[in-house]
């Protein structure tokens, strides 16, 4: 069970025994734990502490349906990180739907008016109309982050609660795997939740997001690890990609705007400026629309998926503007203002926004322009 903690939280048993020097001998059976221990390393390996007690490892599956794959396998053992996400997520959409319901709001229309096999550009279109995504606007943003920025803001402001964190909660040692997956969509009819993975790259996001809406649109809930350059296997994913692709840069759009003169990264750059989406979404499309054949197209994405790998990954940023992106904003100040209301506790509040101090509160209050 010690061994198996460890992997779950994807640690090393000899690299844990350096923070904890009795581990070793405790798995070996020349040593018992007092509780005090077994309860410092349950914290340490985000175990809970029961399980430690068990013959066997329990099964924990992951508690949405998974379309994640790794060579076209299902992927099978779940970080604990990324399950301590799914439940925070849904913890949260609990209480999101629980104050729509209590507030009289109405079920949302666009959550589930779509099918698989819809027609891909008029399901791209009415998606990208319901959250505002113009295509002009963008053009006239400076960089596809502050498109990105906007995007976000505008599927929030729709009604979709969008999460963006590379963390779990607000515990910075807890970073997520993009590796792992990228995204997940929690799919209801008054609290749809969009998690985008905020430790993937900025031009990875953007695609998980208009995936994921594809998702909401579908009604469907699920677990997915997008990416502009696959065709997964599973006819869902196959779709929502589809959807994605269409809706950040149209098919009928970019035959316009395609100059096949231009050498293929000066047009690829200025196509990605002018549709505000990163380059490897302009690849693919480029290769959808048939300006980009086998070879070519692969060797081209894997040499900027390298490059953008490579690229410097932004700081934090102020915490309380990081902290409604990874809550949603839309969640975030409803919390906040029903707690200001007596309508909820302040400690189911500290709870669901990953903090202890009522000082922090306080000053998320005034950001959020709330006053007390």
């Amino acid at each position: 069970m010690l061994r198996w903690a460890c992997e779950r939280a994807g640690f090393e048993l000899a690299d844990l025994a350096r923070r904890i020097p009795q581990l070793l001998a405790w798995e070996r059976g020349e040593l018992q734990p007092t509780l005090k221990q077994l309860e410092s390393f349950a914290r340490t390996t985000h175990t809970p502490i029961g399980y430690l007690f068990l013959t066997s490892p329990p099964e924990e599956p992951v508690p949405i349906p998974d379309f994640r794959t790794v060579a076209d396998a299902r992927v099978r053992r779940p970080s604990s990180d990324l399950l301590d996400a799914i439940y925070l997520c849904q913890q949260r959409q609990d209480w999101f739907r629980d104050f729509a319901r209590s507030a009289g709001e109405k079920p949302l229309s666009f959550v589930g008016t779509s099918n698989v096999g819809d027609d891909i550009a008029q399901t791209a279109a009415a998606i990208r109309t319901a959250v505002g995504f113009d295509l002009e606007a963008r053009r006239q943003m400076p960089t596809w982050t502050d498109a990105l920025r906007q995007f976000i803001g505008q599927a929030d402001a729709l009604g979709v609660l969008v999460m963006v964190s590379g963390v779990v909660g607000s515990n910075n040692r807890r970073r997520l795997d993009p590796r792992e997956f990228r995204g997940f969509a929690l799919a209801d009819p008054l609290a749809p939740l969009v998690f985008i993975n905020g430790a993937d790259t900025k031009a990875a996001q953007m695609f998980t997001l208009a995936h994921e809406l594809a998702h909401i649109w579908l009604g469907q809930t699920a677990l997915s690890d997008a990416q502009p350059d696959e065709a997964p296997a599973q006819a869902v994913e196959r779709w929502c990609n589809n959807v994605a692709a269409e809706m950040l840069v149209p098919l009928d759009v970019l035959r316009t705007e395609h100059d096949r003169r231009a050498n293929l990264p000066t047009e690829r750059d200025r196509l990605a400026r002018r549709f505000k989406v990163s380059t490897l979404v302009i690849l693919r499309r480029l290769y959808d629309a048939g300006f980009l054949q086998g070879e070519a197209y692969w060797q081209a994405y894997e040499e900027e998926a390298s490059r953008l790998r490579q690229l410097p990954k932004g700081s934090g940023g102020d915490f309380y503007l990081t902290l409604g992106a990874r809550a949603s904003r839309r969640f975030t100040y409803a919390l906040v203002a029903s707690t200001l209301e007596g309508r909820s506790a302040f400690t189911e509040a500290f709870r669901l926004l990953g903090f202890k101090k009522m000082s922090t509160f306080h000053e998320l209050v005034h950001n959020l322009k709330l006053g007390i």
